[in-house]
């Protein structure tokens, strides 16, 4: 694996070294020993599955609230996506700057993503799948959101939006209260 710092403190691109023959490829997109040399020290305890059928859909920005932060590490394993992450460490020397990259089956690229931020993808083609690895349980009552096209971090979506679900077009905007987490 080679881990490639984002412009956002403390998140990484990851890219997977693959051994091919002619029935494949293998590759480690996990191991313990490498990710302690980044700081990750924490347990995957939860893995999810996303399936996305529609292109342009957005799916964001979420994340939870403390004490339920979570470190997340995801990849796209069918079509492409392009994966956003913003800052919302309070602390942060990137506090409400955003960072996105584009996560497809084809490139093999994984993204991680540490406690702190919120996250949020864009469907580059239609029928996208995500593998979700996150560091705590998931809590409803701790689950928050920041909207997609919030004014104050003017994410640049490649695609007009075609299909959100209702909690993400209701996310509060930054300017309702919110001081960093």
């Amino acid at each position: 694996m080679i881990f490639t710092p984002t412009s956002l403190a403390g998140s990484y691109v990851i890219d997977l070294e693959t051994t091919s023959d002619e029935r494949g490829w293998f590759a480690r997109y996990y191991c313990k020993k490498e990710f302690e040399k980044i700081g990750h020290t924490k347990e995957w305890v939860q893995m999810n599955h996303s399936f996305t059928a529609k292109k342009a859909t957005i799916r964001g920005m979420h994340f939870q609230l403390h004490p339920y932060k979570e470190i997340k590490m995801l990849r796209c394993i069918a079509g492409s996506v392009y994966d956003v992450i913003i800052d919302l460490r309070k602390d942060s020397e990137t506090f409400l700057q955003w960072a996105g990259v584009e996560l497809s089956a084809a490139n093999k690229k994984m993204l991680y993503i540490p406690e702190g931020f919120a996250h949020g993808f864009q469907c580059l083609e239609d029928n996208c799948e995500l593998i979700y690895h996150h560091s705590e349980f998931y809590n409803p009552d701790a689950e928050s959101g920041i909207r997609y096209n919030d004014p104050a971090i003017t994410i640049k979506w490649p695609l007009p939006v075609t299909v959100l679900s209702p909690r993400d077009e209701n996310h509060s905007l930054l300017t309702e209260n919110f001081k960093g987490i």
